[in-house]
């Protein structure tokens, strides 16, 4: 059963995937994709301060961003993310209990999950929609695949996921993708927000030339 921010969760079908090995960037990388058109964000948990990120954030920006936690593996993450801003959680993996938790705080949810069995438990949990992970591995013409018998069930591809291939990720069905390291770069790291820039308008304007 879809939760109540589904169609703005996957309004514009682009989630941005921060995941980075120190915080002093953190703030600065989700303003500049707010900015930049970017205007859903998961922030994973193995992100240092990713909590402190959520919350500040949630306090900056109000309605202008839809953030979510991402890397999600326990039910007392989920409530933790929850209580520091997130409005949706990601997992690389389907736990009924943390799909419980976000239901009943009304928050999205996007469980892993990779062949078909795994994307049909998912959805039927409680999903909001199912990440497709690593997406890498079957590419678009897996995605169709999936989606044949599978159509009913929103599919969010995640794992190399760039500009250049959003086009047939949304050709294949994708109701939305999920961008980390080809989106965001080094900019985490480095501070490198001018970079950051150019890659999120291109992204962007590939997503909203390619999804249906």
């Amino acid at each position: 059963m879809p939760s109540p921010i589904a169609a703005t969760l996957l309004a514009d079908g682009l989630i941005a995937i921060l995941r980075g090995r120190n915080a002093a960037h953190l703030d600065g990388v989700i303003d500049t994709l707010v900015e930049s058109g970017v205007r859903t964000l998961e922030v994973t948990l193995n992100t240092p301060d990713a909590l402190g990120a959520l919350h500040r954030a949630s306090a900056r920006l109000g309605g202008a961003a839809v953030l979510g936690a991402g890397t999600v593996r326990s039910t007392s993450q989920a409530r933790d993310a929850l209580e520091a801003g997130a409005r949706f959680l990601v997992s690389p993996h389907t736990d009924a209990e943390i799909g419980q938790v976000a239901m009943e705080a009304r928050a999205g949810w996007l469980p892993g999950a990779f062949t078909a069995t795994e994307v049909s438990t998912a959805w039927a949990a409680g999903a909001t929609a199912v990440k497709l992970f690593p997406a890498r591995l079957g590419g678009p013409r897996y995605l169709r695949d999936l989606r044949e018998p599978l159509d009913d069930i929103p599919m969010v591809p995640t794992g190399g996921v760039s500009a250049e291939s959003v086009a047939d990720w949304f050709a294949a069905g994708a109701a939305a993708v999920g961008a980390g390291g080809p989106l965001v770069g080094d900019a985490l790291d480095t501070g490198d927000l001018d970079g950051l820039r150019t890659r999120a308008r291109v992204m962007v304007a590939a997503v909203r030339k390619a999804k249906p």
